[in-house]
């Protein structure tokens, strides 16, 4: 009977131990710079479909009608980047056919008149979801996502300054075979 104990008392020890390593292995994948760099959707993946409207009632949709859509995922993060928006105002001004949406998590009233400060009165607020959020494995902000209108992703990233902005729209722009 004592053997039986002591068998079940290393069984459970040994079940504990396995579950402890797993949560530390999982923890360690999914925090850190490596594991941001894992956040988006790869060039050419198919991004969700969507249907949304806007404060004033228009409907934006992905994939968009438009040769590009630039999704934003900034919930609180765009006002804390201000040359992110800037990188965005010279999207708008270069008059190239991009629509530009922010997507946020939840309803926030705050972001209409942030956008509008900031100079990106432009740009389309879209209140989503946590679970499209997940559906484009975005956990941190601002981070950026190129889709044309066939719905695929054309460039994404993790942005903090103008000239990244400056770089995936470019790199959206490139035709498919002439991309790295």
């Amino acid at each position: 009977m004592s053997w039986a104990i002591a068998f079940i008392a290393c069984g459970a020890v040994l079940l504990v131990a396995a579950a402890l390593a797993l949560v530390g292995i999982t923890h360690v994948r999914l925090s850190g710079a490596d594991a941001i760099q894992r956040d988006g959707l790869g060039t050419g993946v198919r991004a969700p479909r969507w249907s949304l409207p806007d404060p004033a009632g228009l409907v934006h949709t992905s994939p968009p009608s438009a040769p590009l859509q630039l999704v934003v995922f900034a919930d609180h993060s765009l006002k804390s980047f201000p040359s992110v928006a800037e990188g965005l105002r010279e999207i708008l001004a270069s008059g190239e056919p991009v629509e530009i949406v922010l997507l946020l998590r939840q309803p926030n009233p705050m972001a209409v008149p942030v956008l509008a400060e900031l100079g990106l009165a432009g740009v389309a607020v879209l209140t989503g979801t946590a679970g499209l959020y997940a559906a484009y494995n975005v956990r941190v902000g601002p981070f950026l996502m190129f889709v044309d209108s066939a719905g695929l992703v054309r460039a994404s990233s993790l942005v903090n300054h103008s000239w990244q902005v400056a770089k995936l729209h470019q790199l959206a722009g490139l035709p498919a075979a002439a991309r790295p």
